[in-house]
């Protein structure tokens, strides 16, 4: 009986000191979650992704003119919002002020955060990469279908499409 006890006994303090160290093991990776989500996004509502510094800005314009000229740039670009992603966010259209220019894609990094879906006419600062990607079929129909359109527009894609992207670390909703 007592080794039964000394058993019983044991068993407890095991569980306990597992119980505790898991806990501290926890409490350790979200204090280091937290610490990492902090370096990285904000608190400013008008902020979207990883944290950045406005600095060295070009406009869309200027950023269509070096991808003539390169096949990906790093930028910090300020453009007009085209379109969104009526579903999440997840993705953006954006354009030129000039007329017939085209359209870029705006993916957001790690699928990592979304916009706000009325953001579409307003100006926006954002930070990553352009580049040109071969969009598939599929792929645009899906983001037809996003973006609202009817099933006709989306039954009449039938090509594959060579487009303008953009992967953005970082987005900053300028004021209306």
């Amino acid at each position: 009986m007592v080794q039964l006890s000394r058993l019983f006994l044991l068993l407890i303090a095991l569980t306990l000191f597992a119980c505790n160290n898991a806990a501290t093991e926890d409490a350790s990776e979200e204090t280091a979650k937290e610490e990492t989500a902090t370096e990285e996004t904000t608190n400013n509502p008008n902020e979207f992704g990883a944290a950045f510094t406005a600095n060295d800005i070009v406009s869309y314009d200027d950023l269509l003119s070096k991808m003539s000229e390169a096949d990906s740039v790093m930028a910090t670009v300020q453009a007009k919002v085209e379109a969104v992603c009526q579903n999440k966010g997840c993705w953006m259209n954006i354009t030129s002020e000039q007329a017939n220019a085209e359209e870029m894609m705006v993916k957001f990094k790690d699928y990592g955060f979304f916009v706000p879906k009325d953001i579409a006419g307003r100006q926006v600062i954002m930070k990553g990469k352009a580049y040109r990607e071969v969009t598939p079929v599929d792929e645009l129909r899906h983001l037809a279908e996003d973006a609202g359109k009817s099933a006709e527009e989306i039954a009449a894609i039938t090509d594959p499409k060579v487009e303008l992207k953009f992967m953005a670390d970082g987005v900053k909703l300028l004021s209306e």
